[in-house]
């Protein structure tokens, strides 16, 4: 018997065939097309899964998908990823999660590698730097919209509005690490709900409905709570031995082998590390990643996490994939006696092994008590209150981006703990400051899609790179 057999070995997963009717085969379909259509970074992404599943599908009423959303942003790794994982293992057990939540990411990890080989390969020919000139203004955006989208759904009154002010505060000022932004937040949010306050009842506040949405108990699903997805510890530990294996293995071998300090040593601890301690998602850890890549590595050059990002953001599948292109650059600049191609391939894979397999262990190990805890008003304010904190997060993210794509030259000012970024403003880049803005104009005035702007900046960015002669 394999390990993944194993898992669901236990009696409550040997329970008769789901009583949902929903086919195995035609979730693994349903489940690659949500990966083919997921541009857009997670906002995008959960659009595309609820679309699909709640509205379309009928598989999961809105209720559970919100509350399981809701358990996704609570957790380190990207959010969208980790929906999906828990609505495939809620529908058909482990194998359900594993197939939705592989499926998910495959297109970004073959797309993100081919495109690094090009970056790697041609990234100094001039088209290459004009096109990603460009990509960079309508990253900027769709960054910004997504403080937005995000912000209409989560911050429903004031007190949601204050703890998304509060975590970027925390963050832009003071540095506060991600974790205890998202553990204040949810402390924040269960005490508000024990107490009694309005702010945090269900529903509390002036949040709009379309009158769209579904209740559980008209999905495929309804109201039951499927028998694998009630506790059992023996599952649990034997779950979490499992991916706790798949995780560290790899990492626990190269640091054997090949000692601290080497390339795939430092790219599979750091990238660990990061899956830990990645709360709010992708925006809400690229600038940290950004920072040690460039500063402390020296993995990347300045600039080039923005061409990574515009990577992610063209192709389908999790923000965080640009973690893989991060990898690839490292190894493809210290390979070693390894061809350099190849090195940063094992490097994009390794990257891409650590960041992703704990985002089975924290579903399928913190899922069923989730569902056990359905009704928990208290947990559910939690929640809520960290979806709010995530939106300060990703304005943290939308400010240092527009810093870096907007302005040549950046200075700090310090004093009394504070730490302020500024930006110089005589170094200002035009040309980038007008794509944005055409860019922005492009999204929120006339709600172009975002595949249409990143096409269009691109094809600016080259015209302008003719212009300067860079082409």
């Amino acid at each position: 018997m394999n390990k993944i057999e194993s898992l669901d070995a236990s009696p409550l997963q040997r329970a008769d065939p789901p009583s949902h009717g929903i086919s195995f085969g035609e979730a693994v379909r349903v489940w690659a097309r949500v990966a083919a259509l997921s541009f857009g970074g997670p906002a995008g992404q959960i659009a595309v899964m609820h679309r699909i599943i709640v509205e379309e599908k009928r598989w999961i009423g809105e209720n559970r998908f919100l509350q399981a959303l809701n358990y996704c942003h609570l957790l380190p790794g990207p959010e969208a990823q980790q929906l999906a994982i828990y609505i495939g293992w809620l529908l058909h057990k482990t194998r359900g999660g594993l197939v939705a939540g592989t499926l998910f990411v495959l297109p970004g990890v073959v797309a993100i590698m081919a495109l690094s080989w090009i970056y790697a390969i041609f990234g100094s020919v001039g088209w290459v730097q004009a096109l990603f000139f460009g990509l960079k203004a309508a990253v900027l955006v769709i960054v910004v919209e997504a403080v937005f989208r995000i912000g209409r759904r989560a911050l429903r009154n004031n007190v949601l509005r204050g703890l998304a002010a509060a975590a970027f505060i925390a963050l832009a000022f003071f540095h506060v690490p991600f974790p205890l932004v998202v553990l204040a937040a949810a402390i924040i949010g269960y005490i508000g709900s024990r107490a009694g306050w309005a702010a945090f009842a269900p529903g509390g506040g002036h949040a709009k409905t379309d009158g769209t949405q579904l209740a559980d108990i008209d999905s495929a699903l309804g109201e039951e709570t499927p028998v694998h997805a009630r506790p059992a510890v023996s599952w649990s530990m034997k779950v979490a031995g499992v991916f706790l294996f798949l995780w560290f293995a790899p990492t626990l071998m190269l640091w054997m082998t090949l000692g601290q300090g080497n390339v795939f040593t430092d790219i599979a601890l750091f990238f660990s590390k990061t899956a830990a301690v990645s709360f709010g998602g992708a925006y809400a850890v690229l600038s940290y990643v950004a920072q040690q890549a460039v500063d402390h590595y020296g993995w990347l050059k300045p600039g080039e996490m923005l061409d990574g990002l515009g990577m992610a953001e063209t192709t389908p599948g999790p923000l965080i994939m640009v973690t893989q292109f991060v990898g690839f650059m490292g190894a493809y600049r210290a390979p070693g006696s390894l061809n350099p191609l190849l090195a940063g391939t094992l490097g994009g894979l390794l990257t891409t092994w650590v960041t992703f397999v704990p985002c089975f262990l924290w579903i399928f190990l913190g899922a069923p008590f989730m569902e056990a805890m359905r009704s928990n008003k208290a947990l559910s304010a939690a929640l809520a209150a960290v979806t709010a904190a995530v939106v300060g997060v990703i304005l943290n993210l939308a400010v240092w981006f527009a810093l870096h794509v907007l302005f040549r030259d950046l200075h700090e000012m310090r004093g009394f703990g504070v730490v302020v970024t500024l930006p110089v403003l005589s170094s200002v880049n035009v040309p980038s400051l007008i794509l944005t803005l055409g860019a922005a104009v492009a999204v929120f005035r006339f709600k172009v899609g975002m595949l249409a702007v990143l096409a269009g900046c691109s094809i600016l960015g080259l015209a302008y790179g003719l212009l300067m002669g860079w082409v």
